[in-house]
C-alpha cells in the first residue's frame, strides 16, 4: 500500500471515530433528555428551626435556589412540607428564610432533609380550593386530574392547566386561584409517565408528542361537562403542549387564549441550553436530534414514539399562531431560553404580551406571586 492510501485509510479511520464518538454523546444526550420521572432529591439540610422576632425561621444550606427572593416550599424527606418566604439572615454556607406555613406543624427540626422546590402547594386544598377528583380516559389508560370549580363562572369556559416535564399536576395550582378569580373553571391534569398517569413503555417521555394526546381527551373531557372555550395555562413542556393543541384543528375556535410559563418554544434551542446548563458544548445539543427524531433510532433510546421536534419550533410556525398568548418568563432562565420568547414576542406581536421578570426556569410566579398573578388576571379580564 502506498503512503498516500496509508494515510487516506487511517483518516477515514479517524473520522469514523470520531462520528462513532459523537453519535455516542448525541444517544447520552437523548436519554438523559427523556430519563423516566423520578422521585424528589432530598439533598438540602436543616440546619436550624428558630424564632426571628415575631415569625418562625428555618436556618438552610445556603445555595442559588435558597437565596433566590419570593416564595417557595422546602418538602420534607419523612413527610410535610414547609412554604418560606423572605431572606432574613445569610452565612457563608447558610441561609435563613421566614417560615409562612407548615404541614405537620413543628415539621421543622434540625437534621432533617429535605427538596428545595418552586411546586408551592401539594394539593388544592393548600391553595385554598376545593377540588373534584376526576379520571379521564386517554389512549393510555385512565390519567387523574383535579376539577376545581369557580363560583363566579358558568361552567362554559374552562382553564387546562398543564404541568411541564419531569414534574407533576400540582405544580400547576400555582395558576389555579387567578383563573378561578376570572371565572374559569380549572382543570389541572396529568398525562402518561409523570408518575401520575398511565406507565407506558419503557416510562421515558416523548416531550410532548405523545403526551399532547393525554391533554387532548383532557380537552374532549372538559367539552362533555359542557366547556365551551378553553384557556389553556401551560408550564415549560406544558406549553408546548398547549401551542399544539392551539393549533389543532379539532379545537380551532375553542381555545381563545394561551398563558405560557417558561415556555418551550423550541426543543433544539431548549436542548442546546441544557447541554450549556451541564456544562457542555451547546451545539452538542444537535447531536441528539437524529436519536429523537428518527423512528428505530427514538426506539433504540427507549422512546414509544419518535419526538417530531420540527412541530415543536414555533420560532418556525410564529405565522401560525392564532390565538392571544401571553408568555411569563424569567430572564435567568437556563432550561428553556428567555431569548425564545423574545423572538416569538418579536415576531408576533399581535398576538403576544411577553413579561420578564428576574428568575429561573418555573420560578416566575415564586419570584413575585403578586405581579404573577395581576399580570395574568389584568391579561384575562381585557380579553372579556
Amino acid at each position: 500500500m502506498t503512503p498516500r492510501r496509508v494515510a487516506i485509510s487511517i483518516c477515514a479511520a479517524a473520522v469514523a471515530v470520531v462520528g462513532a464518538a459523537l453519535a455516542g454523546v448525541g444517544y447520552v444526550i437523548a436519554r438523559r433528555l427523556t430519563v423516566p420521572a423520578t422521585a424528589r432529591r432530598y439533598d438540602l439540610a436543616i440546619r436550624a428551626a428558630l424564632r426571628h422576632g415575631e415569625h418562625d425561621a428555618v436556618v438552610m444550606d445556603r445555595g442559588p435556589g435558597t437565596t433566590a427572593p419570593g416564595v417557595y416550599n422546602v418538602w420534607l424527606e419523612d413527610g410535610g412540607w414547609a412554604q418560606v418566604g423572605a431572606v432574613v439572615g445569610e452565612g457563608p454556607d447558610t441561609v435563613t428564610r421566614i417560615v409562612l406555613a407548615t404541614r405537620p406543624v413543628g415539621a421543622l427540626r434540625e437534621g432533617r432533609r429535605a427538596s428545595w422546590s418552586a411546586v408551592y402547594y401539594e394539593s388544592p386544598g393548600d391553595a385554598g380550593h376545593d377540588a373534584e377528583e376526576v379520571s379521564i380516559a386517554t389512549s393510555a389508560g385512565p390519567t387523574p386530574a383535579w376539577v376545581v370549580h369557580s363560583p363566579e363562572g358558568t361552567g362554559a369556559h374552562w382553564a387546562i392547566h398543564i404541568h411541564g416535564l419531569g414534574s407533576r399536576r400540582a405544580g400547576t395550582l400555582r395558576g389555579v386561584d387567578v383563573a378561578t378569580r376570572q371565572g374559569l373553571t380549572s382543570l389541572v391534569v396529568s398525562y402518561r409517565n409523570d408518575r401520575e398517569g398511565q406507565v407506558t413503555g419503557s416510562g421515558r417521555p416523548t416531550l410532548g408528542a405523545a403526551e399532547t394526546d393525554d391533554v387532548r381527551a383532557a380537552l374532549r373531557y372538559a367539552r362533555a361537562r359542557g366547556a365551551r372555550s378553553f384557556t389553556l395555562i401551560g408550564w415549560s413542556m406544558g406549553a408546548a403542549i398547549a401551542l399544539q393543541l392551539a393549533a389543532d384543528a379539532e379545537f380551532r375556535g375553542a381555545v381563545d387564549a394561551l398563558v405560557l410559563d417558561s415556555p418551550v418554544i423550541d426543543w433544539t434551542a431548549t436542548i442546546k441550553a441544557n447541554c450549556a446548563r451541564a456544562g457542555l458544548p451547546s451545539w452538542f445539543g444537535l447531536l441528539a436530534r437524529p436519536w429523537l427524531r428518527i423512528g428505530p433510532l427514538a426506539r433504540v433510546v427507549g422512546l414509544e414514539a419518535s419526538v417530531p421536534l420540527e412541530r415543536f419550533d414555533w420560532i418556525s410556525r410564529a405565522a401560525e399562531l392564532s390565538v392571544p398568548t401571553l408568555i411569563l418568563h424569567g430572564v435567568q432562565d437556563s432550561s428553556a431560553p428567555f431569548a425564545d420568547s423574545q423572538r416569538l414576542a418579536d415576531l408576533r406581536p399581535d398576538l403576544v404580551q411577553l413579561e420578564s421578570f428576574e428568575s429561573e426556569h418555573t420560578m416566575t410566579w415564586n419570584s413575585d406571586s403578586e405581579r404573577w398573578q395581576r399580570a395574568v388576571g389584568e391579561w384575562l379580564a381585557a380579553l372579556r
